[in-house]
């Protein structure tokens, strides 16, 4: 089947009862020339036959291009139906793991990492809209993963890609940049995909650095505490949120994630 026909898409649903999930997010890449561009980006620099994580493969468009390219795929697919479909069509591939069940749960995480049989070099996935935030947090925050490529929800892209003072500005993309670089690729239309999605999509591209690696388990800890009640107050200034610990008149999305590393650490020493 060619993954990226429409007429071919739907035929498959029809002929096996298949109606896509909105919550699961089963909206099914169809564009050929997205499909390439992200598959090009999430292989740069992660050398010969690299070793993949993909999460909510689908019906598997990504994962079949990129296993034609040589990498080893560890995917991981919440629905029984399209996880029986991938064992089928893509058992001759012997660079092809598959785990059924949710990427939230640690356990099959784990099992993802342990089919894969090495360390992951890239994570390459068209991320479900309602749960690619929490997935993606998810993943940043073990640094495990070298660069993340991900198709999603625009909204949620340019939150995770926001810098200091944007409207966009979020905890997301505060606590992403803590240790990835974050770029917008590219805007992908609604008709690239079927069945079409109620908002717009695009593509990110998330890159390890090691500027903060020096900040430890417990001060990551405390970054993220203080991170979040400071945006869960965003309209009001630091200095109010917290109270003689800090006098700064400015709010939590004007701060940069270095600015976050020097005020974090200001109130750990007085705590």
């Amino acid at each position: 089947m060619n993954l990226t026909s429409p007429s071919q898409v739907k035929s498959w649903c029809i002929e096996h009862e298949f109606h896509p999930n909105k919550t699961l997010g089963q909206n099914f890449l169809i564009d050929k020339n997205i499909l390439d561009a992200i598959v090009d980006a999430g292989l740069e620099g992660a050398g010969e036959a690299p070793c993949i994580l993909e999460i909510g493969p689908g019906l598997g468009v990504l994962t079949e291009e990129m296993l034609r390219r040589g990498a080893r795929v560890s995917a991981i697919e919440k629905d029984p139906i399209l996880g029986e479909r991938l064992k089928e069509e893509l058992a001759a591939y012997d660079n092809f793991s598959l785990s059924i069940g949710d990427a939230l749960d640690p356990r099959i995480m784990a099992e993802a990492a342990g089919k894969a049989g090495a360390p992951f070099d890239a994570m390459v996935s068209n991320l479900p809209y309602q749960a690619g935030t929490r997935i993606l947090l998810e993943l940043v925050q073990t640094r495990e993963i070298p660069s993340m490529t991900v198709l999603l929800q625009s909204e949620v892209a340019e939150r995770l890609a926001a810098k200091e003072g944007s409207k966009a500005r979020s905890l997301a993309g505060v606590w992403a940049q803590l240790d990835y670089d974050v770029k917008i690729l590219r805007k992908v239309s609604q008709n690239s995909f079927w069945p079409r999605p109620e908002v717009g999509s695009s593509v990110a591209r998330l890159v390890r650095h090691d500027r903060n690696i020096a900040l430890d388990a417990e001060k990551r800890a405390f970054f993220r505490k203080i991170t979040k009640k400071a945006f869960e107050h965003r309209r009001k200034q630091l200095a109010s949120t917290f109270k003689n610990m800090i006098k700064s008149t400015r709010r939590a999305e004007e701060l940069s994630v270095d600015e976050w590393i020097e005020t974090v650490e200001n109130i750990y020493t007085k705590g």
